[in-house]
């Protein structure tokens, strides 16, 4: 009974196997798709009679449809035989005894008797495998990363060791599909109806890769904010999708070989959150303000603060307090870089001469009005 199921098959089987397919992506596919199987479309509108194909073989002739943004790998017995980056529509031929058919120029005899007999041999059924398989170009979106406690790095930026919870995604792309498939893809993903998606939980092989990524994000964060280019700048991260997505494929190329083994890249990131500890946010208070008083910036603030000052010296102190505003100036002139000249030591406060010079300073510098110098000169003076 067997051998009569055999042989039934084998020639079932063979017959089936001579008609040519048309080979496609399958339907329903997530964006995130970066591997999966091409499929015969066998029937179109309710049209097309082969339906019994085997699923190991293709066979000669067959057409293949390439869509953009994907390459296309040949597999025959698990072995990749060739790789086609190109869009387009490609034709299989083989070799290969199963891949015959008697509508692709291979004759009669050998597609049909000599095929049935070797598939006898293995109750029916074809003894090679053959696959084709897409794989994504584009960049796949939506890998996401995060920490659930501090990270610490040594920051170029704030010349000190800083932490902070983040989270954000990446755009991930296959660079050398060869490479991907032979050093990284489980060989569970390697068949029909299979979809290797980056982004699946139930993906041992994704979820690797987001491990090694949260433990790069240290030392991409260092990478970033030790690269004079980028001017050292913690605060620009955010900002700087392409800048810190170079940092940190960087950081997993060093630590994990992502490129050079797996043939895989970070192409962007985008940073939804830092959450920087404590002591982080008092040292970036501590240079906001020092920023602040810095350059021309510093003088406008040198300004607003004597201006301030000349105000409060009005209404209290009077043209003493006024003496002491224009000391204070002096010494912030030389304290931070700040452009405001120096003035020189206040006189002796019942010197009138020594008053009136410095209010005169104060006109020339812009500081004090000439109604406030007619104010404190008369003031001087007795009038």
């Amino acid at each position: 009974m067997g051998l009569i199921q055999a042989a039934v098959g084998a020639i079932g089987g063979t017959l089936a196997d001579q008609w040519k397919d048309f080979y496609t992506v399958p339907g329903g596919l997530p964006s995130t798709a970066a591997l999966f199987a091409a499929v015969p479309q066998g029937t179109n509108a309710g049209r097309g009679s082969n339906t019994k194909g085997s699923s190991n073989i293709i066979t000669n002739g067959s057409k293949i449809v390439v869509p953009e943004g994907y390459g296309l790998l040949l597999f025959q017995d698990g072995k990749i035989t060739g790789f086609v980056a190109e869009p387009g529509a490609y034709e299989w031929r083989s070799d290969d005894l199963n891949s015959s058919s008697i509508f692709a120029g291979n004759g009669f005899v050998s597609p049909l008797i000599m095929q049935s007999w070797e598939r006898f041999k293995f109750g029916g059924q074809p003894g090679s495998q053959q696959a084709a398989f897409f794989v994504s170009l584009k960049e796949l979106p939506d890998n996401r990363f995060g920490t659930q406690s501090e990270i610490y790095w040594d920051d170029g930026f704030l010349n000190t060791q800083v932490g902070a919870v983040t989270r954000g995604s990446y755009t991930l792309k296959i660079v050398d599909p060869i490479l991907f498939v032979k050093n990284f893809v489980p060989a569970t993903y390697l068949q029909t109806g299979q979809v290797f998606n980056f982004t699946d939980m139930d993906n041992a092989a994704a979820s690797q890769l987001f491990n090694e990524v949260v433990g790069s994000l240290a030392p991409a964060f260092s990478l970033y904010t030790n690269d004079p280019g980028k001017g050292n700048r913690i605060t620009k991260l955010q900002q700087d999708s392409l800048g810190f997505a170079k940092s940190l494929s960087d950081a997993v190329e060093q630590a994990y070989q992502w490129k050079s083994d797996r043939g895989l890249a970070i192409v962007k990131t985008a940073i939804v959150s830092i959450e920087y500890d404590a002591n982080t946010r008092e040292l970036l208070k501590t240079v906001q303000r020092a920023d602040a008083l810095s350059g021309s910036r510093g003088n406008s603030n040198l300004q607003a603060s004597v201006a301030q000052g000349i105000q409060s010296a009005g209404e209290t102190g009077g043209a003493a307090g006024l003496v002491g505003v224009g000391m204070a100036s002096g010494m912030l002139g030389a304290v931070g870089g700040l452009q405001q000249p120096a003035t020189p030591a206040a006189p002796a406060a019942d010197d009138p001469i020594g008053k009136l010079k410095k209010a005169k300073e104060m006109l020339e510098m812009g500081l004090i009005t000439q109604a406030d110098y007619d104010a404190l000169k008369a003031k001087a003076l007795g009038l």
